[in-house]
C-alpha cells in the first residue's frame, strides 16, 4: 500500500480565531493527507479584530526544522506555504522548496500579504518583495486582488474587476504561463463569488462562480487555499480544485451565518470537515 501523501505546511499558528494552520492542519487531515507543519510564528489570536495578541516569532526554530527534515531525506507531494513573519522566513521556505522538492511535488504558494487595498499590519514593503521572490518558486499561487496588484507593481486600483480584467490579470501574474494562479474573491455578477484560475498545463483560463453568502468571516482565504491545495494532491484539475475549494467555502460560510459569532472567530469549519473525506475506497 502506498503511504499517506504528505504535505509541508508553512504557515503561523494562532491559538484561537480559525485561521492559517487552525484550518490547514484539520482540512488536510479530513482530506486523507498527513500536513507536516512549519510554524512561522505563534500568536495567542490572530491580528484582525483583535488587540494585545502575542507573537513568538519562530525564524530561528523555522530554520532548524527544515534543516532536520532535510538531513532526514523526506520528501513531499507538496508544499504549500502561508503567512510569513519576516523577510528571512520567506528565503528560508524559498531554499526549503528548492532543496527537497521533487518533479511530482506541487508548490503551493498563497502570498498572504494583505486585503481589501491595504497591507496587512505586520508587513513592510522589503516583506512585499521577499514575497514575489518565494512565489517565483511557485507551481500554484493563490492571491486575492490586493495581494495580486501587489505582486505585479501596479496600483490596486488598476485592477479592472471585470471578466476582461481578471484574464488579464492572472495571465499577467502566471509569469507567461510558468505557474498557475487561482484569483481569488472574483465576482462576475451580484450575489456570485468565486475565482479565476489560468492553468499552466492546459494554458486556458476560467471562472469558478457560487453564491456570495453576505456576512464576512476571518480564515475564509486559508480554507479556500488549504481544500484547492488538498484537492490538487489528489490529482483533481486545477479548475475542478477551485470549484471545489469555493463550493465547500460557501457551505460552511452559510452554516456559520445564523450562528451570529464575531465575524472574527473564524469560519466555523469543524461539523462541516466530513464532507472533505476521501470516498471509501478512494486513493488519495
Amino acid at each position: 500500500m502506498n503511504r499517506t501523501p504528505r504535505i509541508a505546511a508553512i504557515h503561523d499558528l494562532s491559538g484561537f480565531g480559525r485561521c492559517s494552520l487552525t484550518i490547514v492542519m484539520p482540512v488536510l487531515s479530513a482530506m486523507g493527507l498527513q500536513c507536516c507543519p512549519l510554524p512561522t510564528a505563534y500568536l495567542s489570536t490572530h491580528t484582525g479584530g483583535f488587540t494585545g495578541n502575542t507573537f513568538l516569532d519562530m525564524t530561528e526554530e523555522l530554520g532548524k526544522a527544515m534543516a532536520h527534515w532535510e538531513r532526514l531525506g523526506l520528501t513531499f507531494e507538496a508544499i504549500y506555504t502561508g503567512f510569513m513573519g519576516n523577510e528571512r522566513q520567506m528565503a528560508l521556505a524559498a531554499d526549503f522548496i528548492r532543496a527537497v522538492r521533487s518533479p511530482g511535488t506541487i508548490v503551493v504558494v498563497d502570498p498572504v500579504m494583505g486585503d481589501h487595498g491595504k497591507l496587512y499590519r505586520t508587513y513592510t514593503p522589503a516583506m512585499c518583495q521577499a514575497m514575489k521572490g518565494l512565489a517565483e518558486t511557485a507551481d500554484v499561487i493563490v492571491p486575492n486582488a490586493t495581494e495580486a496588484a501587489l505582486l505585479l507593481d501596479v496600483p490596486y486600483e488598476s485592477l479592472s474587476p471585470t471578466r476582461d480584467g481578471f484574464r488579464r490579470t492572472v495571465e499577467a501574474l502566471s509569469r507567461q504561463g510558468r505557474r498557475s494562479v487561482v484569483l481569488t474573491g472574483v465576482s462576475l455578477s451580484e450575489g456570485q463569488t468565486g475565482a479565476a484560475c489560468f492553468d499552466r498545463i492546459t494554458g486556458n483560463t476560467s471562472f469558478v462562480q457560487v453564491p456570495f453568502v453576505s456576512r464576512a468571516f476571518h480564515g475564509t482565504g486559508d480554507l479556500f487555499a488549504s481544500v484547492l491545495t488538498g484537492a490538487l494532491v489528489q490529482g483533481t484539475s486545477l479548475p475542478d480544485a477551485a470549484e471545489q475549494a469555493a463550493e465547500f467555502v460557501r457551505r460552511c460560510a452559510a452554516h456559520t451565518a445564523p450562528q451570529d459569532l464575531p465575524p472574527r472567530e473564524g469560519i466555523d469549519v469543524e461539523p462541516l470537515r466530513g464532507l472533505l473525506a476521501p470516498m471509501k475506497g478512494d486513493t488519495p
